[in-house]
């Protein structure tokens, strides 16, 4: 079985432990068991559980800045394309945590730790934040001075709204298509080029 095959197998395998048992609660032993792959296979890949719990975190990850590529990707209208940018971020962090039951403690205890991990993943939506203002600035859709900087405040802004939408306190008795309609307004009135 290939390296990474066998290291995929182990990360999924912590993580559902994880998610039923907690980080605590679960050991080495209790992953190569699960995994049936042995001790000696689970340290050729990680040192620690530490480890572990990192890469289950990086994957997660992998997979959320897999889903904003292909949104990156689309055809579709400029301002959409940042609001859809926003709520499959928010989505996305939200099904992870609710996914990994027992995880989230520890995703929220030790946010200092998740925050090294995410930092590849937030520098790749930046500059999927980017691409998207430059294509509008190129358009003439945008009147953006300063895209990196922009970039930046988008991306802070929505990484600080993901507790509140985890727990369902953002935009609390409006539905989605309203709180979309909202944040779609804002970004029209923030960023379209009004000489047009």
């Amino acid at each position: 079985m290939p390296a990474s095959k066998t290291r995929n197998i182990l990360v999924d395998v912590a993580r559902q432990l994880f998610a039923k048992h907690g980080l605590e609660n679960t050991t080495m032993n209790d992953i190569a068991v699960a995994s049936g792959k042995g001790r000696r296979t689970l340290y050729t890949y990680f040192r620690s559980k530490e480890e572990v719990y990192l890469a289950v975190v990086e994957t997660e990850l992998e997979r959320l800045s897999a889903k904003l590529f292909e949104v990156a990707g689309r055809k579709m209208d400029l301002e959409e394309k940042l609001v859809e940018m926003i709520y499959v971020h928010l989505s996305s962090i939200k099904e992870v945590v609710l996914r990994n039951g027992n995880l989230r403690a520890e995703f929220f205890r030790d946010i200092w730790m998740v925050e090294k991990v995410r930092k590849h993943f937030d520098q790749k939506e930046t500059q999927y934040l980017i691409s998207i203002l430059n294509e509008g600035n190129a358009s003439g859709e945008f009147a953006v001075e300063n895209v990196a900087l922009v970039a930046d405040v988008v991306h802070y802004c929505v990484k600080g709204l993901e507790v509140p939408y985890i727990y369902g306190r953002l935009g609390e008795g409006l539905k989605k298509e309203e709180t979309r309609q909202i944040v779609k307004t804002l970004i029209h009135r923030a960023l379209r080029n009004e000489r047009r």
